[in-house]
């Protein structure tokens, strides 16, 4: 392996959504990384049903790691994992609160078996509160944080942001941020500490700015009235004549001036940039110069411009677009297109990933290399 992680061993114990996104981010930057998985035959996913055989080929979050298989219900299954433990530097687990320990694996147990562990723990509510046993998923963590109602248009209802905000901006990317953190701190302390990771707590801090623009009465309570949220007619996405939409995002005056000037507009009214009164009635006319050209049109006329445009493509259109292309932001391992690690680094480059497809591993072959390494 390669990467800045490399050397970096992290048990990944198997669920869904931002735990195996963690483990895939570290595993993207060079750390080996290996699954503890549940038998086959107790395995299945969101629809109940086990997955099929070849599901790792197109698991994404899978890539680069191994994955042993081990039973955690059965008497040996907690003696096999701390013997893992023992060796490992970081733990990460996306349970309930209170799973891991009934199954002889809370943070107290394998702490003392390897003092220098990093534990990461990864919820929706997080390990405390009044909520911290309750079911739930993304749109119902980042609901409580003040974000998923900041979003959409006043006169409907909020849209689902996939699960970018909660599971994986708010979660996965914040208990891998812990995790690194955690770690140079243990390279100085010698010892190891428990992250607990909410996706309550990291889609609040990914709204930081905003609270902070609200304080000062820059932003507004009310959803459809703001700078980013689509309101303004300089920061939206417009149809084309083909169907297919464009983003104009030019907030600064000098790239506004810019968009009007390559868009032939030249009506005063326009000059009104940041009264928001006026903002229905400009997006209404800018939505009817827009619908006039296709949006290959318009891309030919703006993109690469300082007006802030960009087509919005789909996900087969968006691997092929050319600087997309250039930076190789987007790669092909076993036959399916996928994003590429991120970010890059200038001298501990990873090397090009495998998928999880039969990386199958055995207990003896992980322990008989990890112990096998000097630290």
């Amino acid at each position: 392996m390669s990467g800045p992680l490399q050397g970096i061993r992290v048990l990944e114990m198997v669920g869904i959504g931002p735990g195996p996104f963690c483990g895939m981010m570290l595993a993207d930057m060079g750390a080996d990384v290996i699954r503890v998985d549940r038998p086959a035959t107790k395995r299945a996913g969101l629809d109940g049903t086990p997955p099929a055989k070849d599901s790792l080929r197109y698991d994404v979050t899978a890539r680069g790691k191994r994955t042993v298989t081990i039973d955690l219900k059965s008497a040996e299954g907690a003696k096999q994992v701390l013997a893992l433990v023992e060796q490992a530097d970081v733990l990460i687990e996306g349970f309930r609160p209170g799973v891991m320990e009934r199954l002889g694996l809370g943070p107290e147990v394998c702490l003392q078996s390897n003092p220098k562990l990093v534990y990461g723990r990864m919820t929706g509510w997080g390990q405390s509160g009044p909520l911290a046993q309750a079911a739930g998923h993304d749109i119902n963590y980042i609901s409580i944080s003040g974000m998923f109602g900041a979003m959409g248009r006043a006169e409907e209802a909020p849209p689902p942001p996939l699960n970018l905000v909660g599971d994986l901006g708010g979660g996965a990317m914040m208990l891998a941020f812990g995790v690194a953190c955690a770690l140079v701190e243990a390279r100085n302390s010698g010892k190891g500490q428990v992250i607990d990771a909410a996706m309550t707590d990291g889609t609040a801090l990914l709204g930081a700015m905003f609270y902070g623009m609200q304080a000062q009465g820059r932003w507004s309570a009310r959803r459809g009235s703001n700078l980013l949220d689509g309101s303004a007619h300089f920061y939206d996405s417009y149809e084309c004549a083909d169907g297919k939409y464009i983003a104009i995002g030019s907030i600064e005056p000098q790239f506004y001036g810019d968009l009007l000037k390559r868009l032939e507009i030249t009506d005063p009214a326009f000059s009104q940039q940041f009264e928001p009164r006026h903002w229905p009635e400009l997006k209404r006319r800018l939505a009817a110069h827009f619908v006039t050209r296709t949006r290959a049109q318009w891309t030919e006329l703006l993109e690469g411009t300082d007006a802030c445009f960009a087509p919005v493509l789909d996900m087969d259109e968006a691997p092929q677009h050319r600087h997309n292309v250039a930076r190789n932001t987007f790669i092909e391992i076993d036959g399916v297109v996928q994003p590429a690690p991120a970010p890059r680094f200038s001298r501990t480059v990873p090397e090009v990933l495998r998928s999880a497809e039969g990386q199958d591993a055995t207990l003896a072959n992980v322990l008989g290399e990890w112990r096998d390494v000097s630290r």
